[in-house]
């Protein structure tokens, strides 16, 4: 550890102008060490990599009481004051010099919990991380007037779930009923659902609280991970409906969310650490929460890209919560309308079970889907070629007499894309050579990327002046259904719309245009659904574009209702042919494994274990020159396309793929994280971003 240095000489004085001579503070190490565990064993809050080990700092006397392990401190390193966590108190130090004091306690709450700790470590160590970097995801910033709120109890009138409820919704799930006696009984299994569509007491959201009033009648705590905050108020109203509430109400729930603000959410974080909250409902950063004797762990929908963490270690909430089960002996509830390939993988290796209903249920929850491609409108003759053909007007015209008809857009704002009216070449901004697109009507062309209107634009190719909408938005679409169905009420749900995203709308005639992801719930189900664009939303050159794709389609068809109430769901366009296939049929688990299975035979996640390297050339080579593990096959390193956003001046980054067999993915971490250590050591030039199993691989 580092020692005190003498200090650096000073110029004197002239005589009668000396300045008052300073204070001396009394030191908390003055009173001499803690008698009992006088050695702290700290996570410094800092970046390099090679610093990422616990450092060992004396406890003074004065911070014995207030020096507990998982509070928050500060400490002398490298000559200036930092933050940091202290892990646990020991009685000697494995550092043979002299051990500088720590600076203070800067709260005495023990925000970093022992199970939390553990989970963090093992986080670092899956995603070739350090132990910082997740204890800044795991732990929300520290609010002063929140910790100063008296909570340290369960407030009054807080009362203990009664008799377990009716499971009325896992009845129709082969497995399911056993899945919820295993987690009564304090069992770990892991399963992956696949919800059933549909509205009322068998909706998604009624079946994840029944699993956690299960749960917590078994004694034990649950968490429950979803991507966004109107989920979330979903998952809570259903945890009402059980007899679950917030804690603010005393109920045992806590709400998670950092869209929250930080007061809340670190209230909220409080009160699952002091034991108020036995039950967590949040999103991303929630998967770390300090649930004490967690029994159950859900991540539902675990294919949205918001469980994706974007900063390093780039963890992803199934695989944490995955980790989480096996550390703290919970049980395990991976769902969804759709299934991904890594759950798939999960069921595929025995490590979970499959939970789904049988085929027969299947067919009576969920809506009549109808493929609209240009085989089946090819009686339309040229009109078949209409973005709304008039098989979908006619539908959408009677679902309107008998309730709202959701419209499903794979491109947000007005039209995103735009090109050349006479040889249909794309229309590109002539100073960054980005996109440009419209975004109103009556307004000039403007690039996507720097913003700039491409007034006076004219085609490099022909010449021609006039441009030609390519890519089609929700706005534009609103536009059109206004016009296409006059009197009809059309309301747009997005993150650009002028409204936002909207959470639910009335149960009453009207259209909705959405963008995937930002379907609002209507009480009994919308009347029909329409995917527009099928061809755009399976496109792509990504891993996984096919699964994405009936994904997002399956969202918005489980929020129409059933066949026998009149549901119909009409996917328009030639989209790929096996996510078309899978929706008509409503079998996403048939996808998987075809993928699954195909991703096998190409050596690719999760069939595989991936660390990708991207970054400047000399550097990433450096990095995986000192990475030596049995079987390993090095891909690369390749150039990447240039980002015009980025400027010309930025060296070009190239990636570089480190692939082993799955048995080898924990020796794979260790060699990347030792290399890029050595890296940060020896402060090597050029700049290298490491990430373990990325999501966009191709």
């Amino acid at each position: 550890m580092s020692t005190v240095t003498d200090p650096a000489p000073e110029q004197p004085a002239l005589a009668g102008l000396e300045p008052p001579a300073p204070r001396r503070r009394r030191s908390a190490a003055a009173a001499g060490p803690a008698e009992h565990l006088p050695v702290a064993r700290v996570c410094v809050d800092l970046a390099p990599p090679h610093l990422d080990r616990p450092f060992e700092y004396v406890v003074p006397a004065t911070l014995d009481a207030a020096a507990r392990p998982g509070v928050r401190v500060k400490v002398r390193f490298a000559g200036q004051d930092v933050d940091g966590w202290l892990l646990e108190r020991v009685e000697r130090a494995e550092h043979e010099g002299r051990l500088l004091p720590l600076r203070r306690v800067v709260s005495a709450e023990a925000v970093v919990a022992p199970q939390v700790a553990r989970l963090a470590r093992a986080v670092a160590d899956r995603w070739a991380g350090t132990l910082a970097d997740v204890l800044r995801l795991a732990v929300p910033p520290r609010h002063a007037r929140v910790e100063g709120e008296d909570g340290a109890a369960p407030p009054a009138g807080a009362t203990t779930p009664g008799p377990a409820p009716a499971a009325v919704a896992w009845d129709a799930y082969r497995g399911g009923p056993a899945f919820l006696r295993h987690v009564l009984s304090g069992g770990a299994p892991r399963a992956v659902w696949t919800a059933l569509p549909g509205p009322g007491p068998h909706r998604w959201a009624a079946a994840v609280a029944q699993a956690v009033a299960t749960c917590v009648l078994g004694g034990r705590g649950a968490l429950v991970v979803v991507p966004d905050a109107r989920d979330v108020d979903r998952v809570c109203a259903a945890l009402a409906e059980v007899g679950l509430v917030d804690v603010a109400q005393g109920g045992p729930v806590a709400r998670l969310v950092a869209d929250d603000g930080p007061a809340a959410r670190y209230r909220a974080f409080l009160a699952t650490l002091r034991g108020s909250a036995r039950v967590v409902v949040g999103t991303r950063a929630s998967a770390f929460a300090p649930v004490a004797d967690l029994g159950l762990a859900v991540c539902w929908d675990d294919g949205d890209l918001q469980h994706a963490e974007p900063r390093a270690p780039y963890p992803h909430v199934r695989e944490v919560l995955a980790l989480r089960s096996e550390l703290e002996g919970a049980a395990l509830l991976v769902g969804g309308h759709a299934r991904t390939v890594e759950a798939q993988h999960l069921v595929a290796t025995g490590w979970a079970h499959e939970v789904a209903a049988e085929r027969a249920t299947v067919r009576a929850r969920t809506a009549r889907v109808r493929a609209l491609t240009s085989v089946e409108l090819a009686r339309e003759g040229p009109a078949a070629a209409a973005r709304l053909p008039a098989p979908t007007w006619r539908a959408m015209r009677d679902a309107l007499a008998v309730g709202p008809v959701l419209v499903q857009v794979p491109r947000a704002g007005y039209v995103p894309v735009v090109a050349c009216g006479r040889c249909r070449t794309p229309a590109r901004c002539t100073t960054c050579h980005g996109p440009l697109g419209l975004t109103s009507a009556d307004g000039p062309p403007s690039c996507g990327w720097c913003g700039r209107l491409a007034t006076g634009w004219r085609c490099d190719e022909c010449g021609a002046a006039a441009l030609r909408s390519v890519r089609v938005g929700s706005e534009r679409t609103a536009e059109e259904l206004g016009r296409a169905f006059p009197g009809a009420t059309v309301r747009v749900s997005g993150a650009r719309a002028a409204g936002g995203v909207l959470a639910e709308v009335p149960d009453r005639p009207a259209l909705v245009v959405a963008t995937p992801g930002a379907e609002p719930h209507v009480a009994s189900g919308y009347a029909a659904a329409v995917l527009l664009d099928a061809a755009v939303a399976s496109a792509g050159e990504h891993l996984g574009a096919e699964v994405d794709a009936l994904r997002r389609w399956l969202g918005a068809a489980a929020l129409v209702r059933s066949a026998t109430d009149g549901g119909q769901v009409l996917l328009v366009g030639d989209g790929a042919a096996r996510p078309t296939q899978a929706l008509v049929r409503w079998d996403p688990a048939g996808l998987a494994v075809r993928e699954l299975d195909e991703r096998a035979e190409l050596a690719l996640p999760p069939a595989v274990r991936v660390a990708a390297l991207t970054g400047t050339r000399d550097a990433v080579a450096a990095v995986v020159a000192r990475v030596t593990v049995d079987a390993l096959e090095v891909l690369g390193p390749v150039p990447l396309p240039a980002d015009p956003q980025q400027g010309a001046a930025l060296e070009p980054e190239v990636r570089a793929l480190l692939r082993v067999p799955p048995a080898r993915g924990a020796e794979l971490a260790r060699a990347v994280a030792a290399s890029v250590a050595i890296r940060s050591a020896r402060r090597e030039g050029g700049a290298v971003r490491v990430q373990v199993d990325p999501a966009d691989l191709l």
